[in-house]
């Protein structure tokens, strides 16, 4: 079903440009309000947007098919944490020290504050749209375009410099600096509490991993989610909703055994082929290469099977939404542009308008968040795998000499114990080794339940390696990551899902008269507008009401609308994406059929009215294909009306 509507739409939208696109899209988008800029009485401020009514439903289809598409599928686990966080958890996850973009301010006026990764960006893309270069120039631009993102602050200031970039106002800029992008705030009325805006969903999962391990019953692997906003500071937001202080994330968090990231199902993908953008061609200016997910994961350039089931699924997800496949990509990150903690991280960019748009992050976080949260808190974020027979292991332990030990620390004994008991076994190694060579150790105790240090002797403390019986293994899980941003992902499939009619543009005035989106069925706001053919006669109008409340209540949203001729009626209803029209006319009352319209096709088929309800559940959840209907009801002549 989706190659049928992928077919459908690419005789239009690939006769457009980009540009014509974007010109086209805007104008429909503003005037049947999807969405608008916040605050716009009051001038608007930049990076937020509220969503009209068919935006509304637009991005509740989008989230129910990714909840089918991932969390049902696949088995998962979802909850919803709060979007306020307490300063000790970021600080934890490094975003209270890391969260940063580096941001440039032209000289002349400070108050102009410019990203300056994407200031660079744009001016060597202007370069290279500009033409003119030579080819060792054009692939010096391009590399060094590939590479922004990698740059560290003090390479793109060289970079900077080096290409000339200035600020919109022509000015020169100040050196790059990072600013944190996270939205400050107190919690309680005594200001002395310090909370921020969660910049990210993930850690509201991570916080709560023992508590989703309990419920999954303990068992490894398995993977949580949720949907919910998120909120960055950004330093210059643009391009509408694409870079938003204010945003909705679908993220999935995969738990996994560090050594083990076989996924079970991975056969069932490993066919797929992807388009791939990784390091080396980034790094030499050549393009991305065709590979399947199986070939990938083989030769190394996908860390592991889990990671690659889900860029596979992702694929899957993007192109069941509408998103076309040529203009959908995997990109690496690059060495230094990748987290610390990471294995490795792919974006799925979508080619828009706006050049290509990072929407999906699939990443191998490795374990770094459930070890910062277990050592910032003193608990354990770890599973528990039983092995099937008993193994033998060496174990290291600590024998302390309670007798001198009690007389050195008195009442706090018990505090030195505990901290003894919650050594690591590579703890207690590098202690031991200490305490060998220097003759002295230190025991130091974890924040928050103890932040004291005591010194022990050779005399206070022995080691002994044991053979131990062991009926299983605790460790820390990695964690693979696909992060969806549902604003970008709808726009993008917004500008591939947008065409002009043949025939139906004014070429000599540049205008657009007839404008479609050509939404996948599950996806429109509108699954079927219900039209009396003639509004002025009231059975027909009234027939129209009761056939819109019946599928409806059967949870196909539909709506009526009487004003203007059938043409221009239809014409709203295909702006919006509407697929499918129900016409109502005197015939209907005579004999029970109606007609059946098709939005892209503009096909009408003729029948009984006792069918459409099964029928446009069947086409909008993708069990029949439009063409199996056209095939088997009789055509039905295009009302004269509709051109009117």
């Amino acid at each position: 079903t989706q190659s049928t509507w992928g077919h459908l739409l690419s005789v239009y939208f690939f006769s457009m440009s980009f540009k014509e696109v974007r010109v086209g899209l805007e104008d429909l988008l503003k005037r049947r309000f999807f969405y608008t800029q916040s605050f716009e009485l009051y001038g608007g401020v930049a990076g937020f947007f509220d969503w009209g009514p068919p935006g509304v439903h637009l991005k509740t289809n989008w989230t129910q098919l990714w909840r089918k598409h991932f969390v049902l599928e696949e088995g998962m686990l979802e909850i919803a944490a709060t979007n306020l966080m307490p300063y000790p958890v970021l600080k934890a996850s490094g975003h209270v020290d890391r969260f940063n973009d580096l941001m440039v301010r032209d000289v002349e006026k400070p108050d102009v504050c410019l990203r300056a990764d994407h200031l660079l960006e744009e001016h060597l893309s202007k370069l290279l749209e500009k033409g003119g270069l030579s080819q060792e120039e054009t692939k010096r631009v391009t590399i060094a375009k590939n590479r922004v993102d990698d740059m560290s602050a003090d390479e793109l200031a060289k970079a900077l410099v080096d290409f000339g970039v200035k600020s919109p106002n022509g000015n020169a800029l100040t050196t790059p600096f990072p600013f944190n992008l996270m939205f400050g705030t107190q919690i309680g009325p005594t200001g002395t509490f310090q909370g921020f805006l969660r910049p990210e969903t993930a850690q509201g999962i991570f916080l709560n991993f023992r508590r989703l391990l309990e419920s999954n019953n303990g068992r490894m692997p398995f993977a949580a989610a949720q949907i919910g906003n998120a909120f960055r500071n950004e330093i210059a937001p643009r391009s509408g909703l694409l870079r938003v202080r204010e945003f909705e994330q679908a993220e999935i968090e995969h738990f996994v055994h560090p050594a083990r990231k076989a996924h079970p199902k991975f056969s069932l993908v490993a066919d797929i082929v992807v388009t791939f953008f990784g390091r080396e061609p980034q790094l030499s200016a050549q393009p991305p290469l065709n590979l399947t997910i199986g070939e990938a994961v083989s030769k190394g350039l996908v860390n592991n099977e889990t990671l690659g089931y889900y860029i596979a699924r992702t694929q899957e997800f993007l192109l069941r939404c509408g998103i076309k496949r040529k203009h959908l990509r995997f990109r690496q990150h690059l060495e230094n542009e990748m987290a610390h903690y990471a294995a490795d991280c792919w974006d799925a960019e979508i080619e828009t308008s706006y050049g290509w748009v990072e929407c999906v992050g699939c990443a191998d976080r490795s374990a770094y968040d459930l070890k910062a949260h277990g050592q910032a808190t003193n608990t354990e974020l770890v599973a528990f795998d039983k092995y099937d027979t008993p193994q033998e292991r060496q174990q290291l332990f600590a024998i302390p000499n309670k007798g001198l030990m009690g007389k050195t620390f008195g009442k706090e004994m018990a505090i030195v114990q505990e901290i003894l008991d919650a050594l690591t076994e590579e703890e207690k190694k590098t202690l031991s080794e200490t305490i060998e060579t220097q003759g002295k150790g230190t025991l130091t105790g974890k924040p928050p339940k103890c932040d004291k240090s005591f010194e022990v002797t050779k005399d206070m403390l022995k080691f002994q390696t044991r053979t131990v019986k062991v009926n299983g293994e605790s460790y820390v899980p990695s964690v693979i990551e696909p992060s969806f941003g549902v604003g970008r992902i709808i726009y993008s499939l917004l500008e591939h899902a947008y065409y002009i009619r043949e025939g139906e543009k004014d070429a000599t005035k540049g205008e657009v008269t007839r404008g479609v989106l050509g939404l996948v069925p599950w996806l429109a706001p509108i699954k079927c507008c219900v039209l009396p053919l003639l509004s002025n006669r009231k059975e027909l109008v009234e027939k129209s009401e009761e056939v819109a409340t019946q599928l409806n209540r059967a949870g196909i949203a539909a709506k009526t609308e009487t004003s203007n001729s059938i043409g221009r009626r239809y014409t709203r209803f295909d702006e919006v994406g509407c697929p499918f029209g129900v016409t109502i006319d005197p015939r209907t009352l005579e004999d029970g059929t109606v007609t059946l319209r098709e939005r892209d096709t503009m096909e009408q088929v003729r029948t009984p009215l006792v069918d459409v309800l099964p029928l446009l559940r069947d086409l909008v959840e993708g069990i029949t294909e439009w063409s199996s209907v056209s095939s088997k009801y009789p055509k039905q002549q295009k009302e004269a009306s509709e051109d009117a």
